[in-house]
């Protein structure tokens, strides 16, 4: 099953250009029971082994301006380590729940940024004025958002990139992709300080992924791109709404457990003796 959800993911980035990170957590969530802390960890590793298969081929066409990449990585990086530190705190603290609300939250709001944003051309700034030097303030929510929950925010940095600097389309795209991998990377390896990384898991998805990333380099001529992403966007609104349900509905659940009978259950998994009740 995780080679082929492997295979899957890589082979819908491959046909859509829709980040890992923002496919990968959810599914393991939700179809593997994966807890989120390691959903996202690992998430940022697939990313991140993803994207270092195309940053080569953007910096040998010289898509990438590293200037510009400078810039954005003031903000980025800062970002992507204080994310990852979040959420080893809410890990810390048992908020389980409200990781998973927050997750679903992020899901929700880039999905229908990206659907919102699927409708507008990529177009070359006209005034062609170069303001980069205000991308280090809007990539650090960036880069916070990527280390607490692994989802890309593609449109988002091409968006800042249109905005704020003269660079061409395919610029705008392989800065972006360079950007995407050095966060990924670093947030990754956060992560695997944290403990919080299933590697055999991991590899099963890179292994089945390898397999996905080059039938759907195959096939991305032959399918519509744009049908396909939005219909993937959706779906990921969906299931980023089914977070928030399910966080709905666990925090006004009514508690089956008194604190007293809670205290007695942790007594007897440590002593392996079983507490009477009290009367």
């Amino acid at each position: 099953m995780q080679y082929i959800i492997g295979f899957v993911i890589a082979l819908f980035i491959a046909l859509t250009g829709v980040g890992a990170g923002t496919i990968t957590v959810p599914v393991l969530i939700l179809f593997l029971g994966v807890p989120a802390p390691v959903a996202v960890s690992i998430g940022l590793m697939f990313s991140a082994a993803v994207k270092l298969i195309l940053v080569p081929a953007q910096v040998i066409r010289g898509n990438v301006a590293w200037r510009t990449l400078g810039f954005m990585l003031l903000g980025g990086v800062p970002g992507v380590l204080i994310g990852s530190l979040f959420l080893k705190h809410l890990v810390t603290v048992g908020s389980q729940n409200l990781l998973n609300a927050l997750l679903g939250a992020i899901l929700v709001g880039t999905a229908s940024w990206q659907i919102a944003y699927s409708f507008h051309p990529m177009k070359q700034n006209a005034d062609n004025r170069d303001r980069s030097r205000l991308l280090p303030w809007l990539m650090f929510p960036v880069g916070a958002e990527v280390g607490f929950s692994s989802a890309g925010a593609g449109a988002l940095g091409s968006a800042a990139l249109l905005s704020l600097t003269p660079l061409i389309p395919a610029q705008v795209v392989g800065t972006d992709i360079a950007f995407g991998f050095i966060v990924s990377l670093i947030g990754s390896g956060a992560h695997w300080f944290t403990g919080s990384a299933n590697n055999l898991l991991l590899l099963q998805l890179i292994a089945g992924g390898v397999a996905g990333a080059v039938c759907g380099t195959m096939l991305s001529t032959r399918v519509p791109r744009r049908p396909l992403r939005l219909a993937l966007w959706v779906w990921l609104l969906i299931l980023g709404g089914q977070f928030l349900l399910n966080s709905y509905r666990n925090s006004t659940a009514p508690q089956k457990q008194t604190t007293g009978e809670l205290h007695r259950e942790h007594v007897s998994q440590a002593t392996g003796l079983k507490l009477p009740l009290a009367k």
